[in-house]
C-alpha cells in the first residue's frame, strides 16, 4: 500500500538538510498502532549516525499524550511535510489527542507500515525508527544557564534515539 504513494529510500540516499526539516519546518512524531496511536508536532531533534547506524533523535515532554505512546511501543515514526501543511502541524502541536480526533479535524490520512506503525499519506518524507535508547534531560547538566529558563515548571524532555529502519519519499 505504501508503494502507491512513496518510494523506499536508504537514509543515506536522502539529500535533506536535517536542521531545516527537523527544526525549521517541524515534523510529526507518531507512535502506536492502527487502532490506537497519537501524533504530535515537534521541532526538537535531529538525524545522524550513531552506533554504526543511521539514527533519529527526538525530545518529548512527559505531559504530552504522545509520550505515553512512545514509552509503550517499540517504534516511532517521523513525518515531514510541504509548507502547505503548516496549519495541520500547528493544529497537531496545539491540541491533544486526549481530547480531539486529530485525523478527523485535520484530514490527515494514516497509512500502516509493514511493522504496524503509522505514517501519513500527505507526508513528503517519512521515517520509521526502532527505539534504541532514552534518557531524561538533567538540569544539572545544562552548561548554559539560559536553557533552564525553557523549563519554568521543570518538565524536562525525555530524549529518544531510534535506528532509522525504513525511510520513504513521496513519489
Amino acid at each position: 500500500m505504501l508503494d502507491k504513494y512513496f518510494i523506499e529510500r536508504a537514509p543515506g540516499q536522502l539529500h535533506e538538510n536535517a536542521i531545516k526539516i527537523v527544526g525549521l519546518d517541524s515534523m510529526l512524531i507518531t507512535a502506536g498502532k492502527k487502532d490506537h496511536f497519537n501524533t504530535m508536532t515537534a521541532a526538537w531533534g535531529g538525524l545522524g549516525f550513531l552506533w554504526k547506524k543511521p539514527v533519529a533523535f527526538i525530545f518529548i515532554r512527559p505531559q504530552r499524550y504522545t509520550y505515553e505512546f512512545v514509552e509503550k511501543y517499540e517504534d516511532f515514526t517521523l513525518c515531514f511535510f510541504e509548507p502547505k501543511y503548516d496549519s495541520i502541524l500547528d493544529y497537531c502541536g496545539n491540541h491533544s489527542g486526549r481530547d480531539t480526533d486529530k485525523m478527523k479535524v485535520t484530514g490527515l490520512e494514516p497509512l500502516e507500515t509493514e511493522r504496524g506503525n503509522m505514517i501519513f499519506k500527505q507526508a513528503r518524507l517519512a521515517m520509521e525508527c526502532r527505539k534504541w535508547y532514552f534518557d531524561d534531560l538533567k538540569p544539572e547538566h545544562f552548561l548554559d544557564p539560559n536553557i533552564k529558563k525553557m523549563y519554568p515548571i521543570n518538565d524536562f524532555h525525555r530524549m529518544y534515539f531510534g535506528e532509522i529502519v525504513n525511510c520513504w519519499q513521496k513519489i
